[in-house]
């Protein structure tokens, strides 16, 4: 039977989370609001509408949201020509490639961001499919992102694993009924990644590999 990898990118593939701290920071703070980088940090991971709602909370101007939206995409977008993968990430997923394992993608990124992130990791070759922002309906930490990877591979939750680096991550693989491995390269604890689904937890995608016969996905 087929067996699918599916990978979060930021933070897990290629080394954004603390880019999107500093400009989800900055984008508050021209907005006038005082949230603090370690508080946007462990919102990394949600969809750009739930990250707002989960820092500014449910009594926030919902109007505002669109613009705070755009200002972090126009700072971000500053940096789409040097995004950097993180140590590994294009050998580990063309290894699995070659393994018989189906690799697909599931990102809260979309459009020119989600290019630029392709470009960083280099392995089009090795990636099958994506579930992106545009193609469900609820982010992370609910399971439809990686339930539509799973369709796109067309292999049951059984047979899948899926990668990540934030507590979003895990509960939305735990939810879809998948294997979760957590990656620490985000900057989320190993405590924090275990309480919230990691069966198994590995330094960065270099580290995976190093040690893959002995992972969920040897």
């Amino acid at each position: 039977m087929d067996r699918a990898a599916v990978f979060d990118v930021d933070g897990t593939l290629v080394d954004t989370n603390a880019l999107h701290v500093v400009t989800w920071w900055e984008a508050f703070r021209q907005a006038g609001h005082d949230v603090s980088m370690h508080d946007v940090h462990r919102a990394v991971g949600l969809g750009s509408t739930d990250l707002i709602a989960h820092l500014l909370g449910d009594d926030r101007d919902p109007d505002e949201d669109a613009g705070l939206s755009a200002a972090h995409t126009a700072l971000y977008g500053q940096f789409f020509e040097r995004l950097p993968a993180l140590p590994g990430a294009g050998d580990l997923l063309r290894r699995l490639h070659a393994d018989g394992w189906t690799v697909v993608l599931a990102t809260s990124a979309s459009g020119a961001e989600l290019g630029a992130l392709r470009r960083a990791i280099d392995a089009d070759d090795a990636i099958t499919g994506m579930a992106s922002a545009d193609d469900v309906e609820r982010g992370k930490p609910a399971p439809e992102p990686v339930e539509h990877a799973l369709e796109l591979a067309g292999v049951p939750a059984s047979r899948a694993v899926f990668v990540g680096d934030t507590v979003w991550d895990m509960r939305a693989g735990s939810k879809a009924g998948v294997r979760c491995v957590g990656l620490l390269c985000g900057g989320i604890p190993r405590a924090d990644l275990e309480e919230a689904g990691a069966q198994a937890v590995y330094a960065d995608p270099a580290d995976l590999l190093a040690r893959l016969a002995g992972s969920p996905l040897g």
